[in-house]
């Protein structure tokens, strides 16, 4: 389930989310009381960092960036990364998380390993936090939630998805890596995620999760979210093979002091809230 501590007690309305990569980090910040995001803001690195490198990233990230010296009401880290399983409920054992992840992940004895609950699938995300980064929000704000991104992407695509009947594949694509989410008729069928450096390499990992889902590419709708924009290259090259495709949306509730890019962008980030 998701991990909290006690509700921060604060007259403050301003709300944060964090989304940590060891590629990048990204801000959002959320006016409660009028519905707004005030800002959004991503900071790339040159290169892949350890978690190290990137809890001192995040530490000069607040001691220079004036958007993140508010008082916030709330704050929610979002732990992206590869170490993750879903596990159906019935199969679940909380003394088990390691075995969930062995086989599909580098794990150490020394890592914390704890779950999401996603309630609307029926199961959990068993995943490794970065329990350093974790530590570092305590001490300078105190209660804190935590997920992983894929928590929030599979819960959110499932509400959107709960009444059709369609066969979908969902690809939320970041600057090195991807994940494909497969629903079929409201239910999840597949979550997965995959690196890829070419156009080549997105589109093998599209083609071959579809041909083992007997996915037929003339037939299944492929969605596309994150940092794609028609036309682009790897728009482009999906083009080729995929007959049916869209871009998804967020469905925002919020007013935006500064718009998203697209309103399919920055879909776990802003869905946190």
């Amino acid at each position: 389930m998701a991990q909290t501590t006690n509700i921060l007690k604060s007259q403050n309305t301003i709300e944060l989310s964090i989304q940590i990569n060891l590629n990048g980090l990204s801000f959002c910040t959320l006016q409660k009381d009028t519905n707004t995001i005030a800002d959004i803001k991503h900071f790339k690195f040159d290169k892949k960092l350890n978690h190290f490198e990137v809890l001192d990233r995040l530490t000069h990230l607040f001691n220079t960036e004036d958007f993140l010296q508010e008082p916030f009401n709330k704050v929610t880290i979002i732990h992206e990364n590869e170490l993750s399983a879903i596990v159906p409920k019935p199969l679940f054992n909380e003394d088990c998380l390691a075995d969930y992840l062995k086989f599909n992940a580098k794990i150490l004895k020394s890592d914390f390993i704890t779950f999401d609950e996603i309630a609307l699938n029926d199961s959990f995300n068993v995943y490794v936090p970065y329990v350093n980064i974790n530590n570092y929000i305590f001490e300078k704000f105190g209660a804190f939630i935590y997920k992983h991104s894929a928590t929030i992407l599979i819960e959110q695509i499932l509400y959107i998805e709960k009444n059709t009947n369609d066969e979908k594949m969902y690809a939320n694509i970041n600057s090195n890596h991807f994940e494909i989410i497969v629903i079929k008729a409201g239910e999840l069928i597949l979550y997965n995620t995959f690196e890829y450096n070419t156009p080549e390499d997105f589109i093998y990992y599209v083609l071959f999760t579809a041909e083992q889902l007997n996915l037929n590419p003339e037939a299944f709708k492929l969605v596309l979210m994150g940092i794609i924009i028609k036309d682009d290259t790897l728009y482009n090259i999906a083009y080729k093979y995929i007959r049916h495709i869209t871009f998804g949306n967020r469905q925002d509730t919020f007013t935006f002091l500064e718009k998203p890019k697209t309103n399919y962008s920055d879909f776990t980030l802003i869905k946190s809230f």
